[in-house]
């Protein structure tokens, strides 16, 4: 049986992690390949893509890693050439650079707006901009964009540049879509809700919680109507997906990843 992703190849940005585990950019890496694809694996650092590579090993040479500052436009212009000079083509995009900082317009400084803007929005704007002349040239393609279901809903922490960037990407993934829809290039977004990725663990723990691990982790179940919480695995299904000709009618949407949450009026 042909498998959904065979033969494609794929960028993957924040396709590392934070800790040991199953985040979503090191979870699609996985599935993408596990579906057949050739990946282009980036990160700032190499050292976020170790246990990337190490997980990914069983599928042979299908997998390069590239270091790359997505906030950069030249070098994200050089991410697409290293993709091509490596497999010849591009036919997948995923935008999975993104982190939060907590505060609402008062607490929050004027530079980690500015951070934020860069970080989660500027990161997409610039994927799509180096990466569809190449899809067009191809004569189409994919590309999922990662936001959140903070772009659409309250999270339980005021964090107000994390939720207007996502809800930035959202709306521009959907003009995205609308204006090269005619050119056979589709444009979605995953919004991933209280996943326990390494990302609690190791930063949101500190930022909500003053450390305490257990008391974040009940807090976030709390709000799931599932009963438990995803990873990013969950994620990685939903992006394999989009990223499919399974979706090949599939344009222009959201595909809301979080138990339930965002389907309670409390």
């Amino acid at each position: 049986m042909k498998k959904r992703l065979q033969d494609k190849v794929a960028i993957i940005t924040g396709a590392g992690c934070v800790g040991p585990g199953w985040g979503n950019g090191r979870s699609m890496a996985y599935r993408f390949m596990e579906e057949g694809a050739s990946i282009l694996a980036v990160d700032k650092s190499q050292d976020t893509l170790t246990e990337t590579l190490e997980v990914c090993a069983p599928f042979g040479k299908k997998i390069k890693t590239h270091i790359c500052d997505a906030t950069n436009g030249e070098a994200v212009s050089d991410m697409m050439d290293v993709c091509l000079e490596s497999f010849g083509r591009l036919d997948i995009l995923v935008n999975n650079v993104g982190g939060s900082k907590r505060g609402g317009p008062v607490e929050l400084t004027e530079e980690d707006w500015d951070s934020q803007i860069d970080h989660n929005l500027k990161t997409v704007f610039l994927g799509c901009k180096f990466a569809i002349p190449h899809m067009e040239k191809t004569g189409g393609g994919a590309i999922v964009n990662i936001a959140s279901t903070s772009g659409i809903r309250w999270s339980g922490s005021a964090q107000v540049a994390y939720a207007a960037t996502k809800a930035g990407v959202i709306q521009m993934s959907r003009v995205i879509a609308v204006e090269y829809a005619s050119r056979k290039i589709r444009v979605n977004s995953i919004l991933p809700g209280q996943l326990h990725t390494p990302m609690v663990e190791a930063r949101l723990a500190d930022q909500r919680t003053g450390g305490d691990v257990g008391k974040l982790l009940e807090q976030r179940q709390s709000r799931i109507p599932l009963g438990f919480m995803g990873d990013g695995r969950d994620t990685a299904n939903a992006a394999v997906f989009l990223a499919s000709e399974e979706a090949r009618f599939v344009t222009g949407t959201e595909l809301i990843v979080d138990g339930g949450m965002t389907a309670r009026c409390d």
